[in-house]
């Protein structure tokens, strides 16, 4: 019944993933019908952290309140009704009151499911678990794609995505005596040690693995967000070309993440953490030396290969590095920070793009690379100390 269940936590992953990578593949072609600035993707991004963050310093309160199935359902329904409300979205206001659901209920599913696979099973299943997200942002800018290059109608898109999230959120629900029967199974009680957040925030280790976090999401959110606009105004493909082309960014966040799992069987967390790091130093590189399409569309692709087994491998060592009673809380804060990131990161780079233009995206995320890469290494020396 354990590997039923898995088998739907990963479904329910692939709902998580689904809306993250629309809004930026869709912004080009959103901003020139709603006459709005191509900066104010930003604001939208805002909205969608700052629920995504208030929902994941929470999580654990109502995780332990209501279990994680309920959180699960309640939270693919939220992002259902979001999606809804996009593809029928006629003005810029209507886009920003529907960003708030979709953040709520991202947040909250984002923690409950880390900590609960990151206590229950490996690190190949956790990387998995990470591949079927890939899964969800690789598939919705292609849906976005095709209906971009039919009519131009982002909000077709939209409304072909909502269909998926809906059935995803109904299996959640059906689920749920199923997540009653492998607790039972288990013969044990969902336990959620809820660390204050001042005591959190106290600790020099904490703030390594949120920085972590913090910099694998401004890589992240700044190619979700920019990658497509980056590619239509600095590299001169078309709207519909650009949506496509950033699907090998989310491809390369899926195979990564797929080939993380299968590392896993020989090598540890830390060392395909290290290789993830090296294919984004080069990666970053690459964007920086050339303006060309292959080059560039190959950078972001390599981007998210690298970038794509970080996430899952770092979570997987959270109940590692701290005690497993208080993962939930550390996973909390962890994912507030990593929202907090790609809330800020989009409008700093939205503020940055319009003083030199979109063609500081490599360099923005060269800047993000290093951030994410000094706190692996403080991190890992910690480690490495408290091993001893």
């Amino acid at each position: 019944m354990a590997t039923i269940l898995l088998v739907f936590i990963y479904i329910f992953y692939i709902g998580l993933g689904i809306p993250d990578s629309l809004l930026g593949s869709a912004w080009p072609a959103i901003y020139g019908e709603l006459h709005v600035p191509v900066s104010y993707a930003s604001f939208v991004s805002v909205i969608i952290s700052t629920g995504t963050v208030i929902s994941s310093l929470f999580s654990t309160k109502v995780i332990a309140r209501l279990g994680t199935a309920k959180v699960t359902a309640i939270s693919t329904s939220l992002t259902a009704i979001a999606l809804l409300g996009f593809s029928c979205s006629h003005s810029f206001l209507w886009l920003c009151l529907c960003a708030v659901p979709l953040g709520i209920g991202a947040g909250s599913i984002d923690t409950a499911l880390n900590n609960y696979v990151a206590l229950h099973y490996n690190a190949m299943q956790m990387s998995f678990l990470h591949c079927f997200y890939g899964i969800g942002v690789t598939v919705s800018p292609y849906l976005m794609s095709l209906a971009l290059s039919e009519s131009m109608n982002w909000r077709g898109g939209y409304r072909t995505v909502f269909y998926i999230q809906l059935v995803i959120a109904i299996l959640s629900v059906l689920s749920l005596p199923l997540w009653k029967k492998v607790k039972a199974a288990r013969q044990e009680e969902e336990t959620v040690h809820v660390l204050p957040l001042l005591q959190m925030i106290r600790r020099k280790k904490i703030w390594a693995s949120c920085g972590v976090f913090a910099g694998i999401s401004a890589l992240e959110s700044t190619c979700l967000i920019w990658g497509s606009t980056y590619l239509s105004e600095t590299i001169g493909l078309s709207a519909d070309m650009a949506a496509a082309f950033i699907t090998f960014y989310f491809a390369g966040i899926t195979l990564g993440r797929f080939f993380s799992a299968l590392l896993s069987l020989k090598f540890s967390d830390w060392k395909i953490i290290i290789l993830g790091q090296s294919a984004i130093l080069i990666a970053v590189c690459i964007l920086l030396l050339t303006d060309r399409t292959e080059p560039a569309v190959f950078g972001l692709f390599l981007i998210g290969l690298g970038n794509g087994p970080v996430f899952p491998n770092m979570t997987h060592l959270t109940p590692v590095l701290y005690k497993k009673e208080t993962s939930q809380s550390i996973i909390g804060i962890e994912m507030a920070f990593s929202n907090l990131s790609i809330m800020l990161t989009p409008v700093l780079f939205g503020f940055v793009s319009g003083i030199w233009g979109t063609e500081i995206f490599p360099v923005f995320l060269a800047v993000m690379f290093v951030l994410m890469a000094g706190c692996t290494i403080v991190l890992k020396i910690g480690d490495s100390k408290s091993r001893r």
